[in-house]
């Protein structure tokens, strides 16, 4: 499998987040190079702290969220990205740009970087930035054009901080859909940033052949639910106090990280 290559595991990949600093958005209060220079410290101490799985590198800090993202976000998470790449040369890295900046993720993923994480893949949805429509032929065609077509494409699918507008459809439907229109892996979450997901939509492997990813709430407590899951993304958890804008906490991945090796055994 593609996702074995990556990871050099299937089961219970264990990703952190890295939280960029804001960007020129309505909260950039730092200069570039302090921004690059926190985000590859923030990669060293999950590193140091054994997460050797991978990595996503994100710009939650760029409240409020827009689709359209300008070409000076794009131009500064490469930078940052690629510094980040330079400081862990074999690591496993993906990036997610906010909100719903796919082809930009690409793009950017394209220097340097092994997979991106993408909202919005199949059917449509209500978010806090406005609606949000599928982009599954646009983003994969792009990656086509571009020559990217070694970086995987994890999918959110029910995507946090939104709405369906296709209630009736269910996650297993939605799941299949993402898998049809060539999605490299599925991702599910809770309602919001944080917030554990259901560990009875893990169910959903039994309805596809791609991997099943975890994208928020995984904890030290619930981790066992999340162990057959392919990867878990965790950021909130790994921070001070568990709350996302704080600085990652060295203690805390170091004790998550010692529980998911005695379960792994």
């Amino acid at each position: 499998m593609k996702f074995f290559s990556l990871f050099g595991r299937l089961k219970s990949v264990v990703i952190g987040m890295v939280h960029v600093k804001a960007l020129p958005t309505p909260l950039s209060s730092m200069k570039m190079s302090e921004i690059t220079e926190e985000a590859c410290r923030e990669a060293e101490i999950y590193s140091d702290a054994g997460v050797q799985d991978g990595l996503i590198i994100e710009n939650m800090h760029d409240i409020p969220y827009i689709f359209s993202v300008g070409p000076e976000v794009t131009a500064c998470m490469t930078v940052v990205c690629s510094a980040v790449r330079n400081q862990c040369p074999f690591l496993p890295l993906g990036v997610q740009i906010l909100s719903s900046a796919n082809h930009q993720a690409l793009a950017v993923a394209l220097a340097s970087l092994d997979f991106i994480r993408a909202e919005g893949f199949v059917f449509s949805h209500v978010a806090d930035e406005g609606l949000l429509n599928a982009c599954a032929g646009e983003l994969l065609r792009y990656r086509k054009q571009i020559g990217a077509e070694h970086v995987h494409v994890f999918t959110d699918i029910k995507k946090k901080h939104s709405h369906a507008l296709t209630s009736d459809v269910s996650i297993a439907e939605t799941a299949r859909a993402a898998e049809f229109f060539l999605s490299d892996g599925l991702i599910i979450t809770g309602s919001a940033t944080g917030v554990q997901a259901d560990p009875q939509q893990l169910k959903v492997s039994e309805s596809v052949k791609i991997p099943v990813l975890i994208g928020s709430g995984v904890t030290y407590e619930n981790v066992e639910d999340y162990m057959e899951a392919n990867a878990m993304i965790i950021g909130s958890h790994f921070k001070k106090d568990g709350h996302w804008p704080n600085a990652v906490d060295p203690q805390r991945v170091k004790r998550f990280m010692k529980k998911v090796q005695e379960l792994r055994q």
